[in-house]
């Protein structure tokens, strides 16, 4: 019998982190999740096959302590979901500097942290994958309202595309969109439930195994204009 495949999901504690752990699991990975907070993670913890980290990913000391506590260990999948919203104010006339810190940190810096450290440990024909956003392309007008968070996520496409031409990983790297789904931050008029984006989200991580190469895509493998 051969062996389960195995995935590293960073922010999983909810959302679309916890749906693509619930996804993994029935299609019978096993799984490390990483929660900022465990005492938050109720359902993340009542799931089989999964191992439950505690990181702060911005957290550099976390991140060495997570990078021991793993050891040799090695993934088919790493996904770095993390990521947060900002202030809920987002004209830049009133931005502040800690805020905007934050949330470049958490979403555009702190993500490509997590890939040095952590792609090592990923199999050859393994997928490294980033929680972007069809909001990062600036060729899309779409989200202005959200100028600071979309931004970021422009921030973190370009970061994405530095780190695989440094690093030149043979692995597929994806930057996925996953939809405007319904979660705390999409919000209940979002189009889609978490159920149906991270089905998708899972068969292009499948689909892609093994072609190598850098993609922009959304959670029903259409490319996206960087």
């Amino acid at each position: 019998m051969p062996s389960n495949k195995t995935a590293l999901i960073i922010g999983a504690s909810r959302g679309l982190g916890l749906g693509l752990v619930q996804r993994l699991v029935e299609d019978s990975w096993d799984v490390t999740a990483t929660v900022r907070d465990p005492a938050k993670a109720e359902t993340l913890a009542t799931l089989p096959r999964v191992r439950i980290e505690t990181l702060e990913m911005n957290n550099i000391h976390q991140l060495d302590a997570l990078q021991e506590r793993l050891g040799a260990q090695t993934f088919d999948l790493l996904f770095v979901n993390a990521g947060i919203m900002g202030p809920l104010e987002q004209n830049a006339e009133h931005a502040q500097l800690t805020d905007i810190g934050d949330l470049f940190m958490t979403n555009a810096v702190s993500p490509i942290r997590v890939a040095q450290r952590f792609a090592p440990q990923l199999r050859n024909n393994g997928v490294l994958a980033f929680m972007s956003s069809i909001l990062g392309s600036v060729a899309i007008p779409d989200g202005s309202e959200m100028c600071l968070y979309k931004a970021s996520k422009a921030a973190l496409n370009s970061m994405i595309n530095s780190f695989v031409t440094l690093q030149q990983p043979q692995q597929t790297v994806l930057a996925m969109h996953p939809g405007w789904v319904k979660t705390d931050m999409g919000g209940e008029s979002a189009e889609i439930d978490v159920l149906t984006s991270t089905q998708g989200m899972l068969e292009q991580i499948k689909a892609s195994a093994g072609k190598g190469g850098l993609y922009f895509i959304n959670y029903k493998g259409d490319s996206l204009i960087w």
